[in-house]
């Protein structure tokens, strides 16, 4: 699978397990020089500031992009570092955003401007939303490192760009005197599910519908979680409900996306097997959940990552 970036760039995609790696030039470590963008297209941001939620902190990013040459300039880009991995970036009003690589835990992302276009000398102004999935604090926070360049149509690398700290307002509304953001390294999965009976259909099938409970302990990383089955000769994962992603068989992704740290969701897993299928226990099966992300993560207890059950025919 391949995506095009607003740049005209293409960046493979490839599915790996549970994680998604996104293979491409290598992203930056750190900000391009940001020099003065004198003669070419520049910007300009201020602060990000994040504002505690009922989902953890959202704020937005105001960047001004300048035309510093003699032409007009169309079909831009935003490239940034974003302040915690998996902060659901998008633009307010423009384009779509796509992951480019990961520097630490974060991600480099180009965001699209709708195709906006400057005269010499014009500037435009262009609103970035983030949203980061930790548990708001009462003392304010600050992420320093991040940085943010415009990248012309055709090109790979921003020409110009600039730092911007992320400050968390806290609980209690301030800013001032805040400790540093450290964002979870290890993702903390826990799954439990009892045993399951599939019960006779007219036309002969199974079908059984199962609780599962997922518990997502902390806020590292993870654009949702997925769980792998194993399940007994003829048995399958037909969809789950609610649903979001339909299941593949032995596989389904766990319904409601993103978790906060904490969140725990008991959903329903349909399992079915064929006409034809004995009556009596089928065997054991098991479940195992993990992360979702752009690079794989340990867990900080990988036994209670997989649950196992009783599946039998009735």
């Amino acid at each position: 699978m391949s995506v095009t970036l607003s740049t005209g760039r293409r960046v493979a995609a490839v599915v790996l397990g549970t994680a998604v790696v996104l293979a491409g030039a290598t992203a930056p470590a750190v900000a391009h020089p940001p020099g003065t963008g004198s003669g070419t297209l520049s910007v300009t941001a201020q602060r990000l500031v994040l504002e505690p939620t009922a989902q953890g902190y959202v704020g937005i990013l105001d960047v001004t992009v300048t035309n510093g040459t003699p032409t007009a300039a169309g079909f831009y880009s935003l490239t940034f570092l974003e302040p915690a991995g998996a902060s659901d970036a998008r633009m307010v009003v423009e384009d779509a955003c796509v992951p480019q690589g990961v520097v630490g835990l974060r991600q480099v992302v180009n965001c699209g401007t709708g195709g906006v276009e400057l005269a010499p000398g014009a500037s435009s102004t262009h609103s970035v939303r983030f949203q980061v999935w930790t548990t708001p604090r009462d003392y304010p926070m600050v992420v320093g490192d991040s940085w943010i360049g415009v990248v012309p149509d055709g090109d790979q690398e921003p020409v110009h760009s600039v730092p911007f700290t992320t400050l968390f307002r806290s609980t209690k509304g301030q800013l001032s005197k805040p400790r540093p953001y450290v964002q979870a390294t290890q993702t903390d999965v826990a799954l439990t599910a009892g045993a399951v009976t599939l019960d006779r259909l007219p036309d002969g099938s199974l079908q059984g519908r199962m609780p599962v409970t997922v518990r997502y302990g902390n806020d590292a990383p993870s654009s949702d979680l997925k769980v792998d089955a194993l399940l007994p000769a003829g048995v399958v994962v037909d969809h789950t409900e609610p649903e979001d992603v339909p299941g593949s068989w032995h596989a389904f992704i766990v319904p409601g996306g993103r978790f906060m740290p904490g969140e725990v969701r008991t959903f329903d897993v349909i399992l079915t097997a064929p006409a034809g299928t004995p009556a009596g226990v089928l065997g054991t099966a098991s479940y195992t959940a993990g992360s979702r992300y752009q690079v794989s993560l340990t867990d900080v207890d990988p036994a209670d990552d997989t649950t196992s059950f009783t599946v039998t025919a009735g």
